[in-house]
């Protein structure tokens, strides 16, 4: 299979647009502590200047209104927008708008399109995935919130948690059990409920160690919600009755890319931290990037960069290929060893940098609180490795006798070459 992760000139300047882009009029931005108010109005001129571009939604087909670009050149502009956490917002990929843009393209019929995606996609409206639950998160089969058929409604009932920017959204996809008879993976179906619904109830923004602080109603938060016989219309469900797992499967692959290579732009950004601070830092007779032990956590920071890029590139380039399933075993393995990648490369940063890197007056603590979440969300790292080790084992089958072993396999060499050895006997 040939491997080619290459893009044409055209979408390389528009890369480098985005870099100068995101690093001279966006970056500035996290230094000001605005509100979401005047955060809005700050970037409103930026996200115009996106879309004159031709980069703005960028991760749907041209057909339903996105760029369509593909996940490797979508990698590609997230490994820039992850060095800054307001910038996929002003290109218009910020989560979970965009999964649920994806979830919404791949389900929804034209109706909830154009009710529902279309509006997301042009930033009007803003939503948020209700599934994880708080005794059912990384097993999705484990949900208990129902959604029961009433005549031309479903009744919803259950409670949800960390259901990322529920307190600012204007509508919900949640996933409910509709059959709890069927198999594990067939009991669940997907909804669109708005969040003026009758008995749903956002009962707050869980404080974590990303934002230690309870505050509810900004963006970025992760609310916990209960649905008290919430009544939604039959045309809100999407998709077919049992559809709930397959959705969140294709929602969350492409989302997993998106992660790991902004993963790799915020790596990039404490590497880049390491780095000056080893050749500027004098002590103990000679400057940190002189000593050893720094040289190590610098080459050893490349190397896994690097080996994470190239990981996830060919995950996206499979998946550009043949789809989300043709990259499973890839995308479960960038996950984890993505998230570990960007938890060592900033605690590294942090180290390099002593006490001053334990301050807030560099941003590395508060990308390490945000760091050792990504080994939780979209799946913790021990799922998605039971998940590769259960996909490669695949290939293997017991042997009685190790295929390797030495005196068999000198047996049937000698089977296979008789005739060469009896010549050679001969002949000596």
């Amino acid at each position: 299979m040939a491997w080619d992760f290459s893009t044409e000139p055209e979408f390389e300047q528009q890369l480098a647009w985005m870099r100068t882009f995101v690093r001279e009029e966006i970056l500035p931005l996290e230094t000001l502590d605005l509100d979401g108010e005047t955060l809005a109005r700050a970037t409103a001129p930026l996200k115009e200047e996106v879309k004159a571009r031709g980069l703005w939604a960028a991760h749907l087909p041209p057909e339903l209104g996105g760029g369509g670009f593909g996940q490797v050149k979508l990698g590609l502009m997230h490994e820039i927008l992850g060095r800054c956490a307001y910038a996929p917002a002003v290109f218009g990929n910020n989560a979970p708008d965009s999964g649920n843009a994806e979830l919404l393209a791949l389900g929804a019929n034209d109706d909830q399109k154009k009710r529902w995606m279309e509006p997301l996609l042009d930033g009007e409206l803003r939503s948020a995935f209700s599934m994880t639950e708080p005794n059912a998160g990384a097993d999705p089969t484990l949900l208990t919130t129902r959604a029961e058929r009433v005549g031309d409604e479903y009744v919803v009932n259950g409670h949800k948690w960390f259901t990322s920017n529920g307190s600012v959204a204007d509508f919900l996809i949640v996933m409910a059990v509709t059959d709890p008879d069927a198999a594990p993976r067939r009991r669940a179906s997907m909804f669109v409920v708005p969040t003026d619904t009758p008995g749903v109830e956002v009962l707050r923004d869980i404080p974590t160690m990303e934002h230690p602080e309870e505050r509810s109603g900004q963006p970025g938060g992760h609310a916990e919600v209960v649905y008290r016989d919430v009544r939604v219309p039959a045309e809100n469900l999407i998709g077919a009755e049992g559809d709930g797992f397959l959705l969140a499967q294709k929602r969350l692959g492409p989302g997993r890319i998106h992660h790991c290579m902004r993963w790799l732009g915020q790596s990039q950004r404490a590497f880049d931290m390491l780095c000056e601070r080893a050749v500027s830092r004098y002590t103990h007779g000679s400057v940190l990037s002189e000593k050893q032990m720094v040289q190590d956590w610098i080459a050893t920071s490349t190397a896994e960069m690097t080996a994470a890029r190239l990981m996830t590139l060919q995950a996206a380039w499979k998946m550009d290929q043949g789809g989300t399933e043709a990259a499973l075993t890839d995308i479960a393995m960038i996950k984890f060893y993505g998230a570990t990648v960007l938890y060592n490369v900033i605690d590294r940063a942090i180290q390099v940098h002593g006490s001053l890197g334990f301050t807030t007056d560099l941003p590395l603590e508060n990308m390490y609180r945000h760091a050792r979440a990504a080994r939780i969300y979209d799946g913790p790292d021990e799922v998605h490795k039971v998940t590769v080790a259960r996909r490669v084992l695949r290939g293997y089958e017991p042997r009685e006798v190790p295929t390797e072993h030495v005196p068999t396999r000198r047996e049937e060499a000698r089977r296979k070459f008789a005739h060469l050895l009896d010549a050679a006997a001969v002949g000596s």
